[in-house]
This record gives C-alpha cells, sequence and structure tokens, in this order.
C-alpha cells in the first residue's frame, strides 16, 4: 500500500497505518509516490493545482451515476435532504473545466457522473480512487445509482447488487492488460448490500430486491436485444439466453458494475450497486414507458440512498 502524499508538499509522508480505527482509501499502484504532480486530467483536479485535502477530506459517500444531469438532481436533492445551510445556487460543478464528467460536493456526500460502459467508469474511477487517496479520505462508502433492464421482474424495481457477474454469469473482470488478460474479483460488501435493502423496508412505494448484475460490454447484441443496426442471432437464442441469466440467478443488466466492484474492492472501498430497472427484458427489448414515468423510475435509487445516508449520519428519516 502506497503511502500518503498531502497535495501541498510531496516531500511530506506519513503511514496510514498509524490512524488507529479508520479505513483509508489506498492505491495499487507503487509509482504514483516518485511523481512529483498528478494531474487528474478528466476531473480537471491536480494536487498542485488544488488543496484536495481541504476540499475533500471530510468525504464519506461518493454516489456515482451515468447521468451528468441526473448526478446534479441527486446532488440538489441531497442537499434538501441534508438541510444544509448554503444555497443551493453555491453547488458548482468542481469539474467545470471539462466536458467530461461532472461533480458536486454536499456536506460529505460526492455526486459524480461516469458516462455508459466499462471504459468510460473505469477512467472516472482511476482518477477518482486516486483523489480519494491524495485527499486523505477515511471510512468511504460508494454507491453506482443508476438505471438497467431487468430480467424477469416488473420495470420499476429496485435491485440492490449482491454479485456482479460477466456475460457467462460469472463473478469476474477481464481486464486487458498490455498483452494479457487479468482476471480480478468482482466481490461486492454484503454487508452493505444487506443495510441499503433494510432501509429499502420502509419505502413502500416501489419493489426492492437483492440479485446478481450482470455487467455486458455493448446495450444491443451483447444484451440479446434484436433491435440494434446488427443482429446475429435467433429470436429463440436470444430469449433463451436471457432465461438462462435468470436461472442463474441474474435480475438486471446494466454496462458498468463488474469494472466498478473490482476496482473499489482492491482500493479497500466498500462498494453497492444500487439500479431501478426500465423494462422487463423477457418482455421486450426497446424502452417505451412514458417519460414522466421514467423520470420517475430514475428518482427511486436516489430516494433510497437518500434514507441510507440519512440513517448512517444519524439524522431524521423524514424525507422532504
Amino acid at each position: 500500500m502506497a503511502s500518503v502524499l498531502p497535495a501541498s508538499n510531496t516531500s511530506m509522508r506519513s503511514d496510514r497505518n498509524t490512524y488507529v480505527g479508520k479505513s483509508f482509501v489506498h492505491v495499487k499502484n507503487p509509482y504514483l509516490d516518485s511523481m512529483d504532480e498528478d494531474v487528474l486530467y478528466h476531473l480537471d483536479l491536480g494536487t498542485k493545482t488544488h488543496n484536495l485535502p481541504e476540499m475533500f477530506g471530510d468525504v464519506k459517500f461518493v454516489c456515482v451515476g451515468g447521468s451528468p444531469n441526473r448526478m446534479k438532481a441527486f446532488a440538489l436533492f441531497m442537499h434538501k435532504e441534508l438541510r444544509l445551510m448554503d444555497n443551493e445556487e453555491d453547488i458548482k460543478d468542481i469539474c467545470a473545466g471539462t466536458d467530461r464528467y461532472c461533480m458536486y460536493k454536499i456536506g460529505p456526500v460526492l455526486s459524480i457522473s461516469h458516462g455508459m460502459g466499462i471504459p468510460s467508469i473505469s477512467i472516472m474511477l482511476h482518477e477518482l480512487i486516486k483523489l480519494l487517496y491524495h485527499a486523505r479520505c477515511s471510512d468511504v462508502t460508494i454507491i453506482r445509482i443508476g438505471t438497467s433492464g431487468g430480467i424477469g421482474i416488473a420495470p420499476g424495481s429496485v435491485v440492490i447488487t449482491d454479485e456482479a457477474v460477466d456475460s457467462f454469469f460469472k463473478p469476474r473482470f477481464e481486464q486487458v492488460i498490455l498483452d494479457n488478460i487479468v482476471t480480478r474479483s468482482t466481490e461486492l460488501d454484503k454487508e452493505l448490500a444487506e443495510e441499503i435493502f433494510n432501509c429499502s423496508k420502509e419505502i413502500s412505494n416501489f419493489p426492492t430486491l437483492i440479485g446478481h448484475t450482470m455487467c455486458t460490454y455493448d446495450f444491443y447484441e451483447g444484451q440479446g436485444r434484436l433491435d440494434g443496426a446488427l443482429c446475429s442471432f435467433s429470436r429463440e437464442k436470444g430469449l433463451d439466453y436471457l432465461k438462462r441469466a435468470y436461472n442463474a440467478g441474474i435480475r438486471n443488466i446494466e454496462m458498468e458494475s463488474t469494472v466498478f466492484a473490482a476496482m473499489c474492492r482492491l482500493c479497500g472501498l466498500k462498494a453497492a450497486v444500487v439500479c431501478v430497472t426500465l423494462l422487463n427484458r423477457l418482455e421486450c427489448d426497446q424502452i417505451n414507458s412514458p417519460h414522466d414515468v421514467l423520470v420517475e423510475y430514475q428518482k427511486r435509487p436516489q430516494l433510497l440512498i437518500s434514507k441510507f445516508i440519512k440513517q448512517r449520519l444519524g439524522l431524521c428519516d423524514q424525507t422532504s
């Protein structure tokens, strides 16, 4: 585990293990300590240009999601839920200098967009994890809140992932590094998933369940859809694949969970994936619910995670 590298002085080092009772974010890169400066290019931040411990040192919850607009809406929602004193107008995009991602800080909560798919979220995670490391954050919980396609469950259901699996239904993430394939575990924190599920029992207006989540590299053929520009399989084979996924315990499909689980696990972050389903893939391929229905669906993971965060912080559980 690399040592702490304060943003303001690269010659000052301290051992995280001296902080008894705290779980610090760590990195698995021996070269970071020898760098005079670490530029987090896609976040428009850096160890020389910003005082990262001062800006982010109190972060305890990181919530990530694909859409910039959705993560801004979540930031504004959390501002109301936490009843913070500052004005909504003061909530600014910290990554405004780049058009890759957005980031908002609301008290101890960080809300960040990650785009779509494994490549986009993995770039964001590399720089986010280094940010938390340089900021000397401790006891951080990170949660992906997003949308997905359901398998055998009603649209609008919220799935808390207990196991992120690949397209072969295996709990692994395969990363090509140089000319090798490196396989990493996608184990998520089961106690965290149970804690979030227990929070859902107090929310009666939508169903919540724990199940496996399948992560694919593609939205169309990779998820057995018949409506893309290409389709190389029959309707029967596509439906059989989805039924086999259901029988393997998979309840939803998205495109980020395996790399998210693998990277967070390696860097000491307790992680969860909480996604709402927009359709039942055993019945259809296209998302055709009315816009207002989809907007309400997308708020469901936000509502649940808001309740979880407030419970962790010991705040009133009344929702604004």
